[in-house]
């Protein structure tokens, strides 16, 4: 019983004392600051990336970053019915940073699997929701990578 009890308050004791802190909780001691950012390639993707790159500029950085984005954005058909109609979609969004003061090259992608709709208006609501989701994990992943480095 004692044995128990004693293992079982050093396991807790060791597991609450692991450390663990979320990268994206509270980043305000950035060490960067994004000054200016080109945008070439798809205007949908390109708008959505601007809002969410807006947050890392930082006017209190003295290391400022200048980047150039180069974004595609395919929509692919992955399967037709019988009839020929398209049931399935395959949408990939590719963003290159080119980040100027550290002479980097930063590529970003993400895919997703969508099933086409009836209605069409839906469709293109879907589509534009999966393209600002994809703006907010590729803006998310280029701050952790400029964080590490």
């Amino acid at each position: 019983m004692i044995k128990k009890n004693l293992i079982l308050v050093s396991l807790i004791f060791f597991l609450t004392s692991c450390g663990f802190k979320p990268i994206y909780l509270k980043n305000t001691d950035l060490s960067f600051s994004i000054e200016q950012v080109n945008y070439k390639g798809d205007r949908d993707l390109n708008n959505f990336l601007k809002t969410n790159l807006i947050k890392y500029k930082n006017k209190k950085s003295d290391n400022k970053i200048y980047i150039e984005a180069n974004s595609t954005y395919k929509k692919i058909v992955l399967s037709k019915d019988s009839t020929g109609e398209i049931t399935s979609y395959q949408l990939e969004a590719e963003v290159i940073f080119s980040i100027m003061p550290l002479n980097k090259k930063i590529k970003i992608r993400e895919k997703k699997i969508m099933n086409s709709k009836d209605d069409k208006f839906e469709e293109d609501r879907y589509e534009r929701s999966v393209k600002q989701s994809f703006a907010s994990s590729i803006s998310n992943k280029l701050s952790t990578e400029l964080i590490v480095n």
